[in-house]
């Protein structure tokens, strides 16, 4: 699923809950919760996607935008403050459990990067079911192939290390399809955690004294908001990141196809 298909799905269902509520609200308000900290890019994406299928922000309808700046604990008031401004739509940026909990009635459209049925948010990905819809990029799924390309990048790299952040859901199963990966490889892995942004210097610090051939800097959105400063202590530890992301413009060793902000 494309961007486009994300924001017809966005667009069916304010459809569907402005003309249920159209004597309560003049305009359909879409309550955006982002798990990360305010990202221009992925506004201003958001936004123009919805201006393609004919919804202008301050016209037809209204867009109010939450921020847990990567702190999980803050996503259920967040959710749940949506709830109660009872808007029309929420839509979710790596937090779909939290959505998920705060209402059963409110139309969910969630952008998730791990396997929404393993992890039991939806029922199937042809009928999620209840009151959501979405897609996921797999994020964690695509590990092995993002080994197999970093081989290929340093094939001299006998020891390579991964960044994860503790705190996301995903991060045991990043860690396990790394460890995967790097067994298939014949190569060590090295784990590397920083669940903060004041975390990022030890956890590059020890870069150097692992003697890691490469870095791997696993899916995630903290992450993907800071990465401008993990390209420049890469650089730094004369180290090339590999990422999945828009690291690529800022220096880093990936292959991809299109931007996050393109979904």
């Amino acid at each position: 699923m494309n961007r486009r298909e994300l924001i017809l799905l966005l667009g069916g269902a304010m459809a569907v809950s402005r003309a249920l509520h159209a004597q309560q609200k003049a305009m359909p308000v879409i309550g955006f919760l982002g798990i990360s900290s305010p990202d221009a890019s992925r506004v201003a994406a958001f936004r123009l996607g919805l201006g393609d299928t004919g919804w202008i922000d301050g016209q037809n309808v209204a867009i109010e935008y939450r921020w847990a700046e990567d702190r999980r604990d803050r996503l259920a008031a967040l959710a749940a403050d949506f709830v109660g401004r009872k808007v029309d739509v929420l839509m979710t940026q790596g937090a779909p459990s939290a959505a998920i909990n705060a209402t059963t009635t409110i139309p969910i459209v969630f952008i998730y990067g791990g396997d929404p049925v393993q992890d039991r948010l939806v029922a199937s990905l042809a009928r999620p079911g209840g009151n959501l819809t979405g897609f996921t990029v797999f994020a964690a799924e695509l590990m092995p192939k993002r080994f197999e390309l970093l081989s290929e990048l340093v094939p001299q790299a006998s020891a390579i290390a991964m960044l994860v952040n503790p705190n996301s859901v995903l991060a045991e199963r990043i860690i396990r399809d790394g460890q995967e990966a790097a067994r298939a490889k014949g190569v060590q892995l090295h784990i590397l955690k920083a669940g903060a942004e004041g975390e990022f210097e030890t956890a590059f610090a020890s870069l150097v004294q692992l003697h890691a051939g490469a870095l791997v800097v696993g899916s995630d959105t903290l992450f993907n908001s800071r990465r401008e400063e993990l390209v420049a202590l890469a650089t730094f530890r004369r180290k090339k990141p590999f990422s999945d992301d828009r690291a690529t413009d800022l220096g880093a060793r990936t292959r991809r196809q299109v931007g996050a902000d393109k979904l």
